[in-house]
């Protein structure tokens, strides 16, 4: 097949086309790092030839020297960048080329608010980079081949970023990738060698490969000679910058470096960088992130650390570092005691990597500690973004569950705001003196949450109740227990046991009633023996008829709902019925001789008392029909 043959003219993906255009028409606030992104590229595409090439030394061609170049033709008004890198074939071009994140772009798109500013803040974390290209760009060309391919199957990629793009055969003679940006009138700056000097100087410093450029021309001399050729020079400092001292890097330089290894546009939140040496020699540069991206909460999402061995690149999103629910952390890490042909399969089994996942778990945990402790403002920012997933850590993680749980921060009946901003231990310093439970309630939303009837008795008496409403809450409840030697307890689970905060009077009281009431109790669990397993008498309402308590070992209302929801099939859990005997509703059924009029009343109760804990009713015809029913009676 000749070369024209082989040429097409393609369409973009529907989404590709719609944020071509947002990009296009200003989109960035700051359009400079469209350089930073294109040789963020170039490197990650030398990193992956290393690692292929540790196994087959063959894709390096005879050429071993990996470098990004650049160059600038201020009369044609064009940039190039170019790597000696992995390449590209013709199903890889299409593959990313004619795609954007692949599964994430709708995703994105979905979110765009339509303000320009926020707009770009999101685009970092779909993974759209080499489009930022066309910010400055009127026309992109791409020429490329993969490594180990021969020379005559080398790809060319062209587009305006209108809608379509061509792809042709070419013959290549040496690997990687060469991007030409035929930029705009508008944007001739990036055509002059000392913009785009300052401007790696800037932002890609830090990169451990050589990004070099053609030196300024000599003056011709006196005598009318030709001038040297310019030599080439290397821009950056390209020394690996984990691998340099803390005391060396500047601030500027620790964010600039984050934005290279998360592909994120905002700075990060904060960041660690530690050297440890003796049982195990390795650096990690870890950072947390400011804002959480769009798949945060898919957890087959692959994701983890930037791995190297000896300065050797190795994989890209190494998850066996970190524990799943501090999955946001991105950053890098460099050891000296793994294996340099070193695969997933090893990693997994590898004394050294469960020593380091230790280590790097304390390390993160650590970091949070002192933001929580120290910058309580951006500790807030942090929580808003990760607090949901750091939640998923007293389940996944015993030996820390300590540590997370004085990372956690809540809503609680101190202010009934919905923002979480009550740490456990500032919980226990406002306990009363004889209080020695800590006490939560679990509802669907923060207002079920905050007006649940089970809360009543707690508010009489003057004693914080946590409200949790996020969907993960009750799971991790169901593995928190205890904390600082305090039990935590839900209010709406089991008989509710307040014998070191009631009075004599109350626990007399409460006794009396039992008595007294014993044949209304029967009577209701007799009417309600299909819905209910209890009914009794209690102590936990004072405004409310009734309300609902599962057992002290039973799943929660809320977690069954939701699993329910899933289309899990459970075993079958009824809720006890527990009744205010001072509620006027009460003394009145306790008086009621009509068995018609008791059932419709016992069940009326029922239903309000789901109605009141978020749930839905079961039978919602009948509960609208006793209901007529009650109210036409009262109107005779």
């Amino acid at each position: 097949m000749s070369v024209e043959a082989q040429k097409e003219t393609l369409g973009f993906q529907t989404e590709v086309k719609q944020l071509l255009h947002l990009m296009i028409h200003s989109l960035y606030s700051n359009k400079e790092i469209f350089l930073r992104e294109l040789i963020s590229n170039a490197s990650d595409a030398a990193d992956k030839l290393r690692f292929l090439a540790l196994e087959d030394s063959a894709l390096y061609e005879g050429d071993g020297e990996l470098n990004i170049r650049i160059t600038v033709d201020s009369e044609a008004n064009t940039l190039t960048i170019s790597d000696n890198g992995i390449g590209m074939n013709r199903d890889d071009v299409i593959e990313h080329l004619g795609t954007i994140a692949k599964s994430g772009t709708s995703s994105f798109l979905q979110q765009l608010t339509g303000d320009q500013q926020k707009d770009s803040q999101l685009i970092g974390q779909f993974g759209v980079g080499f489009y930022s290209a066309f910010i400055v760009a009127g026309k992109v060309d791409v020429r490329t081949r993969k490594a180990g391919d021969a020379a005559d199957q080398g790809v060319f990629w062209s587009s305006e970023g209108e809608g379509e793009f061509t792809v042709e055969a070419i013959t290549k003679e040496t690997r990687g990738t060469e991007i030409t940006l035929h930029l705009r009138e508008e944007e001739k700056e990036f055509a002059e060698s000392f913009r785009i000097r300052s401007l790696i100087k800037k932002y890609s410093d830090h990169i451990a490969l050589p990004i070099i450029m053609k030196g300024e021309p000599a003056p011709a001399t006196e005598e009318g000679e030709a001038p040297e050729e310019p030599k080439d020079e290397t821009v950056n400092t390209a020394t690996a910058l984990w691998t340099r001292s803390k005391s060396e890097i500047s601030e500027e330089e620790y964010q600039e470096f984050y934005k290279h290894v998360s592909h994120d546009f905002e700075d990060a939140l904060t960041w660690a960088h530690n050297r440890v040496e003796g049982k195990l020699d390795y650096t990690s540069l870890l950072y947390i992130p400011t804002n959480a991206p769009f798949d945060l909460y898919e957890r087959d999402t692959p994701r983890g650390l930037k791995l190297y061995v000896q300065r050797v690149f190795i994989m890209d999103k190494a998850e066996q570092f970190l524990p799943m629910y501090l999955r946001f952390i991105k950053g890098v890490l460099d050891s000296n005691d793994l294996s340099l042909n070193v695969s997933r399969e090893i990693l997994q089994e590898d004394r050294a990597v469960t020593s380091m996942k230790t280590a790097l778990t304390k390390r993160v945990l650590d970091v949070l500690g002192k933001l929580a402790n120290n910058e309580p403002e951006k500790y807030a920012t942090f929580w808003k973004a990760f607090g949901q997933v750091l939640k998923e850590g007293p389940g996944e993680d015993f030996a820390n569950k300590e540590k997370i749980a004085k990372l956690l921060r809540f809503a609680t009946t101190n202010d009934d705001k919905e923002e979480q901003t009550h740490s456990l231990e500032s919980y226990i310093e406002r306990m009363q003196e004889s209080q020695d439970k800590i006490y939560y309630v679990v509802a669907e939303n923060h207002e079920t949450a905050k007006n649940s009837p089970h809360l009543e008795v707690f508010r009489k008496k003057g004693i914080e109740v946590l409200l949790l409403s996020d969907r993960v809450d009750e799971w991790m409840m169901s593995h928190l227990n205890e904390f600082d030697g305090k039990q935590l307890v839900d209010v709406a689970k089991g008989e509710l046991d307040l014998d070191s905060l009631d009075s004599e009077e109350d626990k007399k009281a409460k006794e009396e009633a039992e008595k007294t009431f014993e044949s209304l109790t029967s009577q209701l669990k007799e009417v309600l023996k299909d819905k209910v397993n209890d009914v009794r008498v209690t102590n936990r309402l004072t405004d409310s008829p009734v309300c609902l308590v599962v057992g002290q070992y039973d799943m929660g209302l809320q977690m069954r709902r939701m699993l329910e929801a899933a289309g899990q099939k459970l075993p079958e859990s009824k809720p006890s019925l527990e009744v205010n005997t001072d509620h006027p509703l009460i003394q009145q059924l306790n008086t009621e001789t009509d068995d018609n009029r008791f059932s419709d009343m016992a069940n009326i109760l029922f239903d309000q008392a789901t109605l009141a804990e978020g749930g839905q009713l079961t039978d919602p015809a009948s509960y609208v029909a006793r209901m007529n029913k009650l109210v036409l009676d009262l109107m005779k």
